[in-house]
């Protein structure tokens, strides 16, 4: 069964998109099957790796709310081990019309379920807003990724942020866990950077990723592109660190099926 990962943040403008392609991205090079769901009415996901806006007939929207098979509207993308359940506009109508149907916020996990077990990883990228399509993304997940700008205020979103996730876990999703905190446009020159970043490893610990997303040109410019920072700019500082990223993604995951296959054998 492929492994679910939000990438949520209430706060926009932390590198949250940016994330989501580039993560998604990152395992597939790693020879990791990878759908990146895009659940942004932005559609910012979509245009990341290259779907053209416009161009497509049937999207998320039409899954979540039309019951459109999940393999109808996955797209291709450059590269082989990479798909992409691509967003519109049309999205945006999806929050309203979810308010009509029974066990709304469960939508998007029954879309995802019969095709787990056709990838590895499955990474949604998640409004920034705490509606019902992140809600469906959070009830969908096994994990949450957060990505944490390295600025004042983003201390302060954290403890708000871990109160939602309490909230899911009571109502919606008992199991969802956090996979980590990624310090992002993360700036070295400067005291602020450095101090969020020794704040938040003092308090959440191995919870925040040994890897930090620092303010790249390259990273910013690939968007425009449509493409991932792997595909524009291989020896970027971007790729590099999103490629140990994605090796951290991996290596958790390898080390939890050791425990899990030791705890049972012991049993």
């Amino acid at each position: 069964m492929g492994k679910i990962i939000a990438v949520a943040n209430q706060k926009g403008g932390v590198g949250k998109t940016t994330t989501a392609i580039n993560l998604a991205a990152s395992l597939a090079v790693n020879d990791q099957r990878t759908l990146l769901v895009d659940a942004d009415p932005q559609a910012n996901a979509s245009s990341g790796v290259g779907i053209r806006r416009g161009t497509l007939r049937r999207t998320l929207y039409h899954a979540l709310i039309l019951d459109e098979p999940l393999h109808n509207i996955i797209q291709t993308t450059e590269l082989p081990a990479l798909q992409v359940a691509p967003a519109d506009r049309n999205l945006a109508g999806a929050e309203v019309e979810l308010v009509n149907l029974e066990e709304r916020e469960f939508v998007l996990r029954r879309v995802l379920e019969n095709h787990r077990q056709q990838y590895d990883y499955i990474i949604i990228d998640c409004p920034p807003s705490l509606g019902l399509l992140t809600i469906n993304a959070l009830s969908a997940a096994d994990s949450v990724l957060v990505p944490i700008q390295c600025e004042y205020f983003a201390l302060e979103g954290v403890s708000e942020l871990l109160d939602t996730l309490a909230r899911i876990r009571r109502s919606f999703n008992p199991t969802l866990a956090i996979e980590g905190f990624l310090l992002t446009m993360f700036d070295e020159r400067t005291n602020l950077s450095n101090q969020v970043m020794a704040d938040l490893r003092d308090f959440y610990g191995k919870q925040v990723f040994d890897t930090v997303i620092t303010r790249n040109i390259r990273l910013a410019e690939a968007p425009s592109h449509g493409k991932p920072i792997i595909l524009y700019d291989i020896k970027s500082r971007g790729a590099n660190a999103y490629l140990q990223l994605a090796k951290e993604v991996i290596s958790h995951d390898n080390q939890k099926g050791a425990w899990t296959r030791t705890e049972r054998a012991a049993s």
